[in-house]
């Protein structure tokens, strides 16, 4: 065996980095109505923070992600390419055709549960900051399941953070490092599922559109099949992006959510069973290009580091 390869974590970066700019906009949108109250759908959400906050209300948080998540897609992608890598070598003298489902389950699962580590705290910011309204939330930002912000705001009133670092600063200083990985068990839960109907949908759409044996896939059906893997995954993970997202922004501004099984109960007793469905839309229309931008930016870096 000759190791891990850095091409895939290098092509890993150039893809996320790509695909955060396409889809922030609407993950802003998905954690507002999350996390949220006050928003009767998806439409009247985009209507709402454009009009209190402009273009930029889309935007929020978008520095922090755009650092980290590149980092965090280069880990993801370099795990899955060299664990499905190291795993067919190790298999070598087994004759296969096509691709090989164990090989590709196990290969997310392990991405999966390393994604966590780093992701956590980079979703507890971005969620943190886009939960912001200003100059300090009100009406709009009701926690979910909670009292009105108004009442915290003349309770507390407590700032919001002025940017990714005073946001970590305050979180460590409140909650300690394990505040930094709030909601990271209900993220195991949507990862771990979740990067297996990711990756072994793309893998098996591209084997299906291949021309032949060892051609290259055109761009075109490198989008559409990284474009569907990436709704399906997305579609299937939001009751758990729910969980997360709501236990995440649970400690803006009060502790509401104990952990996992009690902010499920509360939010069923509270909202009723669509509540784990809430941004379902959003997830599958921002999963498509997010995904797409994804895949193609990941596969050409390949091709070039490759010499492909």
């Amino acid at each position: 065996m000759n190791g891990f390869k850095v091409d895939a974590f290098l092509a890993g970066w150039i893809g996320g980095a790509a695909s955060t700019v396409v889809g922030h906009p609407l993950d802003t949108v998905k954690t507002r109505l999350q996390a949220g109250k006050g928003y009767k759908n998806t439409f009247h959400c985009i209507l709402t923070v454009y009009r209190k906050e402009n273009v930029s209300g889309f935007f929020k948080g978008l520095s922090f992600p755009q650092a980290s998540i590149t980092l965090y897609n280069s880990v993801v992608f370099g795990v899955y390419s060299n664990t499905q890598r190291l795993s067919r070598e190790s298999r070598s003298g087994t004759e296969r055709r096509g691709p090989d489902l164990v090989e590709l389950v196990l290969s997310s699962i392990a991405a999966g549960f390393i994604s966590v580590g780093i992701g956590a705290p980079v979703d507890l910011v971005k969620i943190r900051l886009q939960m912001q309204t200003r100059p300090v939330p009100t009406e709009n930002l009701t926690l979910a399941g909670s009292v009105p912000l108004r009442s915290v705001e003349l309770r507390e009133q407590q700032p919001g953070s002025r940017g990714p670092v005073h946001c970590i600063s305050t979180i460590l200083q409140s909650e300690g490092i394990p505040g930094l990985y709030r909601g990271a068990g209900a993220m195991v839960l949507r990862d771990v599922p979740g990067y297996t109907l990711y990756f072994v949908p793309y893998t098996l759409l591209c084997d299906w559109l291949s021309p032949g044996e060892g051609a290259a896939l055109k761009p075109f059906y490198i989008c559409l099949a990284g474009g569907v893997a990436g709704s399906i995954s997305w579609i299937t993970a939001t009751p758990a992006d729910v969980v997360k997202s709501r236990l995440q922004a649970d400690s803006v501004y009060q502790r509401k959510y104990k952990g996992i099984v009690h902010c499920i109960l509360h939010s069923y007793k509270t909202d009723g069973l669509q509540v784990f469905f809430r941004g379902v839309t959003v997830n599958a229309i921002r999963g498509f290009p997010m995904s797409a931008t994804m895949f193609l930016a990941y596969e050409l870096s390949l091709r070039f580091f490759r010499g492909l």
